[in-house]
């Protein structure tokens, strides 16, 4: 138990940091997911209120009948209302981190800065190990990076205008929302629905597109048979036959 907690912080998810194509235990992505799937359905109910919940707050203590009715019958009342104005701070330095975890993931080295790789692996010590090569899990979490981007404009339209705006001298507007709601709406489920199944059934979407990818030739895989070798049977068996080979 101590010696593999030590390897944990010696080699954190990797199977060797100096290897090239370098592997990473799946199990640990796996329990890591699961912690992740916490900020998709955060921003899911944050969505879910922008775009389903009415924007008016109504006091009813103001109501006042007009004694007039509409056509289908219904009783008109005149109100106070107050529009909602939306605060979109946290939900940004919460987009922010989940997609500062998705680059960490990418590389050996920004992967020391990640606490959610160190508890999953710290987790993962009496579970067996998985090891997959990198590159696809690389790929899934740039489309993860990508989704994460779309949101952070969602939530901040005006910044984000300015800048394009000063940069190439586009005329983006700064005065309202210019991306639909459907759009980050639907990415959250979408990624919502990614990390489920990563976390439940080891099935990672952005895997198999990399694997569809690299045999059509987009793409290159380094060692595709290699992905389901498990390389400690196979050094307990060249052990082994050491050892036999000695007596």
């Amino acid at each position: 138990m101590l010696k593999s907690t030590l390897n944990v912080f010696k080699n954190l998810w990797f199977r060797d940091p100096s290897e090239s194509p370098l592997f990473i235990n799946d199990t640990v992505v796996r329990i890591r997911a699961g912690i992740l799937l916490a900020i998709p359905i955060y921003m899911a109910f944050t969505l879910y209120d922008v775009v389903f919940v009415s924007s008016w707050i109504v006091d009813g203590n103001t109501s006042v009948d007009t004694y007039e009715m509409t056509m289908e019958g219904q009783v008109i009342y005149q109100v106070e209302a107050v529009r909602r104005t939306y605060d979109w701070t946290v939900q940004t330095w919460v987009l922010f981190y989940a997609l500062f975890e998705m680059i960490a993931g990418m590389s050996k080295y920004l992967s020391r800065l990640s606490p959610t790789i160190l508890i999953s692996s710290l987790l993962s010590v009496n579970h067996p190990t998985v090891w997959k090569p990198l590159m696809p899990k690389r790929f899934a979490w740039t489309i993860g990076a990508s989704f994460i981007i779309v949101c952070l404009v969602f939530f901040n339209p005006e910044v984000v205008a300015e800048w394009l705006n000063s940069l190439f001298g586009t005329n983006v507007p700064t005065t309202y929302n210019y991306m639909p709601y459907w759009i980050p709406l639907v990415l959250v489920w979408v990624c919502l629905g990614f990390m489920w199944m990563e976390t439940v059934l080891g099935f990672c979407v952005g895997c198999k597109v990399h694997a569809l990818l690299v045999k059509v030739g987009v793409l290159k895989d380094e060692c595709d048979a290699c992905n389901n070798i498990d390389w400690e049977a196979i050094a307990r068996r060249k052990q082994q036959r050491d050892q036999n080979s000695t007596d």
